[in-house]
């Protein structure tokens, strides 16, 4: 038995029979959906398809974006719906790697519209909106939760449904190289690959299928990489016409803050692009025990400590203007001891 299940069978119990007296299920995630997003959502719907195949279950995309070229591969991806397209009043809305009804875009309409709410999330949570869930900020990925569910109801993994619990482990570890990397992320990890998960084709199509364009953005963020506050703060960006002159998509960008995370002695990295509609969205990564979230928050977004966004109207500089110095801010009673 996985370690974590043994203190949380009765919520998993509580989200069982809200799936029990539903017929019509949506799934869905935050928008601008990463690896566990994608990967748990689906995951979760193969699960209850089998378990309970009487019932009608759609997995919904919160916003009108793409789904990131890198996440094509999943196993089911294809059957997504974007929720501005879904008309049913669904009897359980379950939201899957997030527990703030903002960040739903167009699928909140579908929640409010819903007769009951589960949610299954490993983000630190707000004011509870959902009749039955299990948010756990310890676990590394919601794919880890949704993994232990699966063990819970007592069926047995599928290999499509283990892949995409292993690429929302892979991606929201960052490889296994986060401070999230801990030892029930391996032991999990360890189960999804002896279910029939591919480690390789989770590598290959997520960090070795880069197109040109990809690497020639990737070769200009690089280059306006900057430090201050002593080398311990690094930020880059993107403009709107960097993408359109490399023809990349906002929703393959996010892993460009990996490039500004590498730089030697930070401890906290940004990065920023400019998005359609004149806003900046923003990722924030921590080397340390600096809890970038909180300022996340404050700019209206969210997170963990070490990993957190936000979006701003606005463009880059405006964006800067108004992040840098609650960055630095995290720095101030060190400063000042």
């Amino acid at each position: 038995m996985l370690r974590a299940i043994k203190g949380q069978p009765g919520r998993f119990d509580a989200i069982t029979r809200l799936i029990e007296g539903a017929r019509t299920i949506a799934i869905c995630a935050h928008t601008s959906p990463d690896g566990d997003a994608l990967g748990s959502g689906l995951a979760l719907a193969e699960l209850i398809e089998r378990r309970w195949p009487e019932k009608r279950v759609d997995g919904l995309l919160a916003d009108a974006d793409e789904v990131p070229r890198t996440y094509r591969f999943l196993p089911g991806v294809g059957r997504l719906v974007r929720a501005r397209d879904y008309e049913p009043d669904p009897d359980l809305f379950v939201c899957v790697d997030l527990s703030q009804p903002a960040r739903l875009a167009d699928a909140r309409a579908v929640l409010e519209r819903s007769a009951r709410v589960a949610v299954i999330d490993h983000h630190p949570s707000s004011e509870p909106f959902w009749d039955a869930g299990v948010v756990r900020t310890d676990a590394a990925a919601a794919g880890v939760i949704v993994t232990e569910y699966a063990e819970h109801l007592g069926g047995p993994l599928t290999p499509t449904m283990a892949q995409n619990l292993l690429c929302a482990l892979v991606t929201d570890t960052g490889r296994f190289q986060y401070q999230n990397a801990n030892g029930e992320a391996f032991e999990v990890a360890s189960a999804l690959v002896d279910a029939g998960a591919s480690p390789s084709e989770v590598a290959l199509n997520v960090y070795q299928s880069d197109r040109l364009s990809y690497l020639h953005l990737s070769a200009t963020v690089m280059g306006r990489i900057t430090t201050f506050a002593h080398g311990r703060i690094a930020y880059s960006y993107a403009t709107a016409a960097d993408l359109k002159a490399t023809g990349v998509p906002v929703a393959e960008c996010d892993g460009l803050v990996d490039l500004v995370r590498c730089v030697e002695g930070s401890e906290v990295a940004l990065f920023l692009k400019e998005v359609p509609g004149g806003q900046v969205r923003g990722n924030l990564r921590a080397k340390t025990d600096r809890d970038v979230s909180a300022v996340a928050r404050e700019m209206g977004g969210g997170g963990h400590r070490a990993a957190a966004g936000f979006t701003l109207e606005g463009d880059v500089d405006q964006a800067l203007s108004a992040v840098l110095p609650k960055i630095r801010a995290l720095f101030d009673d060190e400063e000042r001891s």
